[in-house]
């Protein structure tokens, strides 16, 4: 049975979620296992009101799930138990999203299930190639490298996202900034010094009669401009979600200038890290692709490594059918690639494909944040210079006409 809970734990944090047993009396006893001083408790009929409130704020990043991974393989090397490990870890964990996932993994742990096929119960949680590194340290004995490996990998993401995203807040930012300070202007600035000049009764010059026009037309239909840009992001929104959409729109970003080619140097980079630590840990290769194919996000990706992946088990190489598709996987990573296979060192030789790529993907990033910045300035201040062009060439011209 499962049973809707609320409690406290010993700092006093309110936690909240689902517990299964087989009577209250059960989920109650289990609850206080993990020290929890249970203050709701019923059979599920199905899920509370403020269970569901309360999940709005429990998205697991990616940090929380790397600061997981190392506190896990820590606590390994200093042999604690699994099950004492993971208490631990939830105890301290401020998120209440991940600190019930970890409570329940437990419990699977506790229950007889092996750490692997506890993790595969929550799969919004841990991807395939988590899992399976998790499943090859478990077989080898080498959980606690694993995981420390698996921290370090999902470091590295971490960071690469948080340079990326940088990237993209920066002129965002800016833009937003502008289109501010230019719609007040726009809205009430503009039209105030405009009226004062346009009371002269002087023709006003082709610049301001532009600026004029444009300032009008914003105020007149501000209402009906802004319903529409927000029915447009909303249509586009709901389109990217499905199967055509998201696929026009993944080509689409591949080919955008200078962010297409670094989408592309970093989706090779995940590609070859993560194929090569499949391998290595001992997965059959069409396996590894296929869980490859999962964390490379892009489609257009997924379904070249998918298509490699029945090649393989057709008895082609990689190489193969890497080859056929230049435009996504250069002829230097096949090329690489097929050295890797006929000398027997695939993942070795893709590893070094990921060190490549790693310097190629810093330096790009490096090259578009320096681009940024005065791209932004040519373009934003020829907007502010249209403006107060627009409002300084009549001032000028009514200061050179001659008194009557």
């Amino acid at each position: 049975m499962k049973f809707n809970y609320q409690a406290r734990t010993k700092e006093g944090d309110i936690q909240a979620g689902v517990v299964e047993a087989a009577s209250r009396e059960a989920a109650l006893k289990v609850l206080q296992d993990y020290a929890l001083i249970v203050t709701y408790l019923e059979a599920a009929a199905g899920e509370p009101f403020y269970s569901q409130r309360l999940k709005i704020f429990e998205r697991v990043s990616r940090k929380d799930l790397v600061l997981f991974s190392r506190q896990l393989s820590t606590m390994f090397k200093s042999e604690v138990s699994l099950i004492e490990s993971l208490r631990a870890i939830a105890e301290e964990t401020k998120n209440p999203g991940l600190k019930e996932k970890i409570l329940k993994v437990g419990e699977e742990v506790e229950g007889g299930s092996s750490f692997s096929e506890a993790l595969e119960k929550f799969p919004d949680l841990f991807s395939p190639f988590y899992i399976n590194l998790v499943k090859s340290g478990e077989a080898s004995g080498k959980l606690s490298e694993v995981l420390q490996y698996l921290a370090d990998h999902l470091e590295r993401e971490y960071a690469l996202l948080q340079r990326v995203t940088t990237l993209a807040i920066y002129p965002l930012f800016i833009l937003v900034t502008f289109l501010g300070v230019l719609l007040v202007m726009t809205l009430f600035v503009i039209p105030k010094l405009l009226t004062v000049l346009m009371a002269e009764s002087q023709e006003l010059p082709l610049l301001t009669k532009i600026v004029v026009g444009f300032t009008d037309f914003i105020r007149r239909f501000i209402l009906l401009i802004a319903l529409a840009a927000g029915l447009g992001i909303f249509s586009l929104r709901k389109y990217r979600q499905t199967p055509a959409g998201k696929k026009q729109f993944h080509n689409f970003i591949l080919w955008l200038p200078l962010i297409g080619s670094l989408l592309k140097m970093i989706y090779l980079s995940r590609f070859a890290e993560n194929l090569s630590t499949l391998i290595s840990g001992g997965l059959p290769i069409a396996k590894a692709l296929e869980i490859t194919a999962q964390v490379v996000t892009n489609q257009r990706y997924q379904e070249i490594i998918l298509e490699t992946k029945e090649e393989v088990r057709r008895g082609e190489m990689i190489s193969r059918t890497l080859k056929k598709y230049p435009d996504f996987f250069p002829p230097f990573f096949s090329q690489m690639v097929l050295v890797g296979e006929k000398t027997g060192r695939l993942s070795e030789t893709l590893l070094d494909i990921v060190r490549f790529y790693q310097k190629e993907i810093e330096s790009g990033v490096e090259v578009m944040l320096s681009l940024l910045e005065p791209i932004l300035i040519i373009v934003l201040g020829g907007a502010v210079g249209v403006l107060i062009a627009a409002i300084l060439l009549p001032l000028y011209q009514m200061g050179s006409t001659p008194i009557q």
